[in-house]
């Protein structure tokens, strides 16, 4: 039986105007690619893309109260968190996690995430919600793991 890999001490570190720059393009081209693989045709896509973009990156720069980390694991450049209030209220949401390819399974996505939801605490988070797309069920299962549950499902036939 394999050894198991201990956890990497992960710690979440702000992005720097800079980094949100370099970042913005992949991470919305990430986005704009998930959104097509659950269903959106190209044009929807690449209009939900502009649309968060002019909402939480206006002139290219992070919105007032919006929180874009890098997640470091053991050092290493593992992905990112962003989070971030939804609306006015208390309600705060998980815009988007990544942990790059080479550093997944080790229970990174889980300490950023556990990490994420002390930092939302702290600034005043009531609750902490985020959308994942169908088709990625590595994801579901730790969100559910993490005692998140469902509270609207879309769904598609394709005809």
């Amino acid at each position: 039986m394999p050894e198991e890999t201990p956890t990497p001490h992960v710690e979440l570190v702000p992005k720097t105007d800079a980094e949100v720059a370099a970042w913005l393009p992949v991470a919305m081209g990430l986005y704009e690619a998930a959104r097509q693989e659950a269903g959106d045709t190209p044009e929807a896509a690449a209009a939900g893309r502009a649309a968060s973009e002019e909402r939480f990156f206006p002139d290219g720069r992070l919105a007032e109260g919006q929180l874009l980390s890098t997640v470091l694991a053991d050092g290493e450049e593992a992905g990112w968190l962003w989070l971030g209030p939804w609306g006015e209220g208390s309600e705060w949401w998980v815009w988007d996690i990544r942990v790059h390819d080479d550093f997944r399974r080790r229970g990174i996505a889980r300490a950023a995430l556990e990490q994420g939801e002390r930092v939302a605490r702290d600034h005043g988070a009531s609750a902490l919600g985020l959308n994942v797309f169908g088709y990625n069920d590595g994801a579901i299962a730790l969100y559910r793991a993490l005692g998140y549950r469902t509270t609207a499902l879309h769904m598609m036939k394709e005809l």
